[in-house]
């Protein structure tokens, strides 16, 4: 049993070769959603999975809520921010 988080550090690290053959289910609203272990450092943990473009686009059209919609939203509602020009520098005659 680990009970501290140095211990939870050093069993990961020290095993982090295994622990990346193991995947993840995550339910994500409507939908189970399948990661992989990408990282294993002395920080964090890394998860990642590829979400098809095509994917996210058919969970749209049939109304689900889950991760394909949470990126679609995200990219749906993405403002640029507008560039500054000459920030702080005045122009004067």
């Amino acid at each position: 049993m680990i009970n501290d988080v140095e211990e939870l550090i050093n069993k990961a690290v020290d095993n982090k070769q295994d622990i990346k053959k193991e995947k993840l289910d995550i339910p994500i609203g409507d939908d189970e959603q399948n990661f992989r272990i990408s990282g294993i450092g002395q920080k964090a943990i890394k998860i990642e999975k590829y979400v098809k473009y095509d994917d996210i686009w058919q969970a749209v059209e049939e109304g689900r809520e889950g991760l394909e919609k949470i990126l679609f939203d995200i990219v749906n509602e993405f403002e640029p921010e507008a560039e500054e020009e000459d920030e702080g520098l005045e122009y004067v005659e």
